[in-house]
């Protein structure tokens, strides 16, 4: 699976720069639709907004009435295809659904990709059984989900990270994420696994960050998050927080810049790759032989990070 660009950002840097054209022309959304006989202005408010598909035809248009000259003109068609890219893209996800959709969308047009989460093993990193428990159990709340066709959407979106170009993907887990927490033994054993496969690959960088560790302050994270850039730097770089019901996108240069600072702290406490490495085999272990996890913070042999500088550095994962 493989995107040059990702046409949800692409959609909202399309708007933002279309909004932009329209202000410099102290237009109002209703003068510009009237000039163009658009019915409404729900319309080009949509466009702006990066809540809809656009139709060429329409930008070009719009770059008309804002007589955007040649070289802008070329550079926001070339965004605007981008951003129209989606029908093709979506059937590329066959059965995919909308929120689905966003986050492949998101990570097959990035080039970073941090995320942090406490409680669960990413969907990026999960095994074919374990994301098969994890949207089994989802479906107390959400009984409309099927579940097969989300665990193919998800082993689709995993692609990314094995084609030719992946983004560079660092995944920082909360230590409760390395415990079995319910599953089958047989999956847990898959899982780890997975993950150690997945953590030796040059590109991906797993850490965790032990239960006794203290980020800056000890503030933590109030809910896990994945945080987007992209090769393009105009292109807006992004945060995803999701909850039960919805997605919250954060796109402003204030909310973005605050949880890349909340990654660098975690990145601070957390274990590094190689002894995060030599924790996952420890855990797939335990596993092989049924015996339970030991907790970090309880364990003698585990890093003081509050002691050991080097422990506590980290290197840059921007």
């Amino acid at each position: 699976m493989s995107l040059s660009s990702s046409p949800v950002i692409r959609r909202a840097r399309l708007g933002a720069e279309l909004r932009q054209l329209r202000r410099r022309r102290s237009l109002t959304l209703e003068q510009v639709c009237g000039l163009l006989g658009w019915a409404s202005t729900s319309k080009l408010s949509r466009i702006e907004l990066g809540q809809s598909r656009p139709d060429l035809a329409d930008v070009l248009d719009l770059l008309d009435v804002y007589q955007v000259p040649p070289p802008q003109r070329d550079a926001l068609i070339v965004i605007a295809r981008d951003a129209a890219t989606s029908r093709g893209w979506w059937r590329t996800l066959g059965e995919m659904h909308e929120r689905q959709r966003t986050y492949a969308e998101l990570e097959a047009g990035a080039a970073v990709i941090v995320e942090y989460q406490p409680a669960v093993v990413p969907g990026l990193l999960q095994s074919p059984g374990y994301a098969r428990q994890r949207i089994t159990a989802g479906r107390l709340l959400h009984p409309e989900v099927d579940v097969e066709a989300d665990v193919r959407a998800r082993l689709l979106r995993q692609e990314v990270l094995r084609r030719a170009d992946p983004p560079r993907y660092t995944a920082l887990l909360d230590e409760r994420v390395c415990d079995e927490g319910g599953l089958s033994p047989e999956v847990w054993r898959e899982q780890l696994a997975h993950l150690i496969a997945l953590a030796d690959l040059p590109h991906v960088t797993v850490r965790v960050v032990p239960r006794a560790a203290a980020p800056r302050a000890g503030l933590h994270p109030l809910t896990g998050y994945t945080s987007y850039a992209f090769p393009d730097p105009a292109d807006p770089r992004t945060v995803m927080l999701e909850t039960l019901t919805a997605d919250v996108r954060l796109v402003s240069d204030a909310d973005v810049d605050r949880y890349e600072r909340m990654s660098e702290w975690l990145a601070s406490v957390a274990l590094s790759g190689d002894e995060t490495l030599a924790l996952l085999r420890d855990r797939a272990a335990e596993a092989a032989n049924g015996h339970h996890a030991v907790d970090l913070s309880a364990d003698p042999h585990a890093v003081d990070l509050s002691t050991d500088p080097d422990a506590a550095s980290a290197p840059s994962i921007g």
